[in-house]
């Protein structure tokens, strides 16, 4: 990944921190990485802890930006959550994954976007 590509993914998922915030998130975590994958917040809304991966795009000439997490980036975030709840001793915790989706300047927040 350029460096051009991280700074626009680390600007994208503080604004994204920023507005889960100020939803009455609580952020756990960022950037959570292990060999399995990463995820990009880790968080608490209500009585969730929620895997949150944050997606940007200028414009939506090539898709919204949700479009880009498929069944194979899915499956990557179950399993490196499921190694955070391991590492967490977080068992008995109901989990949601969701997607936040950054167009210009809109914010879209998809709860539930995909499940184990």
């Amino acid at each position: 990944m350029s460096r051009n590509n991280r700074a626009v993914g680390a600007k994208g998922e503080a604004i994204a921190t920023w507005f889960l915030e100020k939803n009455g998130y609580t952020i756990l975590d960022r950037n959570y990485r292990c060999r399995i994958g990463e995820i990009d917040i880790i968080g608490k809304d209500g009585d969730y802890l929620v895997f949150i991966e944050v997606k940007y795009r200028k414009d939506t000439k090539t898709g919204y930006p949700s479009e880009a997490v498929g069944y194979y980036k899915q499956q990557r975030i179950i399993k490196t959550a499921m190694h955070y709840a391991k590492v967490k001793g977080l068992f008995k915790c109901n989990v949601r994954f969701d997607v936040v989706e950054i167009v210009d300047k809109k914010i879209r927040v998809i709860k539930n976007a995909f499940s184990c």
